[in-house]
């Protein structure tokens, strides 16, 4: 148990800041739609196929090196047109640049996303990213283990009563054990989502993924994003479309079922040289169904308000948690240095 107590102090008092710079920016994520800032970003978002090609051809028109159009959805009323190089720009209804950008540094909420899944530094930072994950999960399992010997003194507590560190340990203690489940979940999906074997470890009960024919499901004018559209409307016509992808030789639509949880949808019609190609869940329970729930489920983009309400409290005490660990532990072990100094002078001195 000593050992056990060990490690997770100091795994938490080094990976702790980490945790802090994921929680903020997570929360601040929850909450996009309400401080976005632009004008449009609440109006209604336009469905049909001929409004959203005007707003491709505005965005093709407005800059080259077009990689993709997000349309607008639920939460957020505006397209977002992606450029090559981090340039973008979010277009109303009817085609209207409302907001343009050349970084991704001029948008709050794109180097808030930045810093929340790569923690600005590309795919090293995604590294590190699931790497805390994992140790998050670790410091739930090892602290509930922790917390048990201690179970009858526990009080609900949001805030230590002295900044004292018998204080902040009962606090951190008390306070963790009731956001664990939250937590738990948080860490699991965040490190599901970047590594390939703990996402395969979780959807290993279930069967694979139905592969995807090969035989084009409809032929049409290729690069023609009209009319992708308007076959991706004939295909799935209770689906929501959700992003149009540009790349060198073939054109991908992003589209979302009733039954699909992710935003942006699993259900993907793919144009190469006239050809389009279906790859889209039916809605039975498959590996590709469990793992597309993990982001959703993550970012709060399922359950309503109740559920982002519940990511907030868990990531606002998880900076707390990490913050208050960090403090008190490197203050402690400075006082031990700086006793331990003063020992060895006075031992010095003695002789």
């Amino acid at each position: 148990m000593n050992a056990l107590i060990w490690l997770h102090r100091w795994v938490g008092a080094v990976l702790g800041i980490v945790l802090v710079v994921l929680a903020l920016s997570g929360t601040a994520l929850l909450w996009e739609d309400a401080w976005i800032g632009v004008p449009g970003a609440d109006d209604a978002p336009a469905s049909d196929v001929a409004a959203l090609a005007r707003v491709v051809d505005a965005a093709q028109a407005h800059a080259p090196g077009l990689s993709r159009v997000t349309f607008a959805g639920e939460g957020m009323g505006l397209h977002h047109a992606a450029y090559e190089g981090g340039g973008g720009a979010y277009i109303d209804g009817s085609g209207i640049i409302a907001e343009q950008w050349q970084t991704i540094w001029e948008r709050p909420e794109l180097w808030l996303f930045d810093l929340h899944h790569y923690l600005l530094a590309g795919d090293t930072g995604e590294v590190i990213v699931g790497a805390a994950g994992l140790a998050g999960l670790f410091f739930v399992i090892s602290g509930a283990i922790i917390w048990w010997r201690t179970r009858r003194t526990f009080a609900f507590r949001l805030w230590p009563r002295r900044l004292t560190r018998s204080a902040i340990v009962r606090q951190h203690r008390d306070l963790g054990i009731m956001v664990a489940p939250v937590l738990a979940l948080l860490f699991l999906t965040g490190a599901a989502m970047v590594f390939e074997p703990v996402r395969n470890a979780i959807t290993a009960p279930f069967p694979e993924k139905p592969a995807a024919s090969d035989t084009p499901s409809a032929h049409i004018n290729p690069r023609n994003p009209a009319a992708l559209l308007r076959q991706g409307r004939r295909i799935f016509p209770d689906a929501e479309f959700r992003r149009l992808q540009f790349s060198d030789d073939s054109l991908t639509l992003r589209m979302r079922q009733d039954f699909e949880w992710t935003p942006n949808g699993r259900s993907y019609l793919r144009e190469e040289g006239g050809a389009v190609t279906v790859d889209a869940p039916n809605g039975t329970l498959d590996k590709q169904t469990v793992s597309e729930k993990f982001y959703p489920l993550h970012s709060g983009k399922v359950g309503g308000l109740l559920w982002r309400l519940v990511l907030t409290f868990g990531g606002l005490s998880l900076a707390m948690l990490g913050a208050l660990t960090v403090w008190s532990f490197w203050r402690a072990q400075a006082r031990t240095g700086t006793q331990a100094a003063t020992f060895r002078v006075q031992a010095e001195r003695g002789r």
